[in-house]
């Protein structure tokens, strides 16, 4: 198989679809890689160290298209690629089809064969391809909202720790998955007060056995996350829905009840925010203000640190490449369920629920399309 990566081109996204080493890996079972040139280069990586893994180098994305039998990146296709991807195409990548319309119709359009890194699920729920980068967001968002509540950036001019003598800022995670989790971790070991909430009574008895003593766990319902937002500094949105919207938890009418000053960092922007007036905004522009509170709702938040996530994606994603670059999708998805839930679009028809019920149209079961 003919695998092709393309430079990423999503505002300040440095990250790339495979490192070298898993060229070689891809090479070492007689598959082709070909990488566009200066692809890796935001992540450390020179075309040099990709020639001498193996792989081809391509002058532009549209050699890289054209040729390849199955493509491998870390964003969404952007509108400059819509038509670049072509029918029976593999497109192995973070989608969140859930958050825009616009995409899921242009790759139905496309016919490729879309299996999102995001809905790729493991027997005991868990999402494989998602947790290396929720980590690396999960752990960003209080290093950014510590940032942004300087005073300097427009916020409170409070210290997340504190110092001695003087009250450290109020942290509210809202959910307690690994987003949440890593989130309350970052922000506990701040020094700050962390209240982490989740609507899952089972996973809070978890955090409370292994979260340190200043974090607290709550369940998660409107009447909680309303009252603990008014006495919040940052507020952390980490709720996710596989492959669906995630739900507005906070409304716009709320906001007028939190401090002056304070920070809503909402992580699960990609799937549409779980912060009613939540748009996505890119690492040059990563803020605006609704009532007096400020937003971060960067959609592609490890694109900031890429030497770091880059390596963390691909030690996720490659064996499952391998195994589609040697069986082919169908046999792939057939022989692995992890992959067969990953599979969200072929032959322009919709094969995951959760995108199909997020813009009502029709929803065609993986098993029916399965020769």
């Amino acid at each position: 198989m003919i695998i092709g990566v393309p430079k990423e081109i999503k505002t300040n996204e440095n990250r790339v679809g495979l490192v070298p080493g898993g060229v070689e890996s891809l090479r070492a079972f007689g598959h082709t890689v070909i990488v566009e040139t200066k692809a890796g280069l935001g992540s450390g990586f020179d075309d040099a160290a990709y020639l001498a893994a193996g792989a081809k180098i391509a002058k532009n994305a549209k050699e890289v298209y054209h040729k390849a039998d199955m493509i491998i990146k870390v964003k969404e296709p952007i509108k400059q690629e819509y038509n670049l991807v072509h029918r029976d195409q593999i497109v192995f990548t973070y989608f969140h089809f859930a958050a825009s319309k616009e995409l899921t119709v242009a790759m139905m359009k496309a016919q490729a064969v879309c299996i999102a890194y995001e809905t790729v699920q493991k027997e005991d729920n868990s999402l494989p391809l998602l947790i290396p980068m929720s980590e690396v967001a999960g752990r960003m968002a209080p290093q950014e909202g510590a940032k942004y509540l300087e005073r300097t950036m427009g916020g409170r001019g409070i210290l997340l720790g504190g110092v001695p003598g003087v009250e450290p800022a109020t942290v509210v995670v809202i959910g307690g998955g690994i987003v949440g989790t890593n989130a309350a971790k970052i922000a506990a070991g701040f020094g700050a007060k962390v209240i982490i909430m989740d609507n899952n009574l089972y996973r809070l008895r978890q955090l409370d056995d292994i979260m340190p003593k200043n974090v607290v766990t709550m369940m998660s319902n409107t009447y909680n996350i309303r009252k603990q937002i008014q006495t919040a500094d940052l507020v952390i949105g980490a709720v996710l829905i596989p492959g669906a919207k995630a739900p507005k938890l906070i409304r716009k009418e709320m906001l007028k009840t939190m401090k002056p000053g304070s920070v809503i960092v909402d992580v699960a922007v990609d799937q549409g925010g779980c912060i009613e007036t939540t748009k996505p905004t890119t690492h040059e522009n990563p803020t605006f203000v609704i009532d007096g509170v400020i937003h971060y709702c960067v959609a592609n938040m490890p694109g900031a640190v890429p030497f770091t996530s880059t390596i963390a994606l691909t030690n996720a994603t490659l064996p499952y490449a391998v195994e589609i670059a040697n069986k082919g999708w169908e046999k792939a998805i057939q022989l692995n369920k992890e992959l067969k839930f990953g599979l969200n679009m072929v032959d322009g028809l919709i094969t995951y629920k959760g995108v199909a019920d997020a813009f009502n149209m029709k929803y065609t079961p993986v098993d029916t399309i399965l020769r």
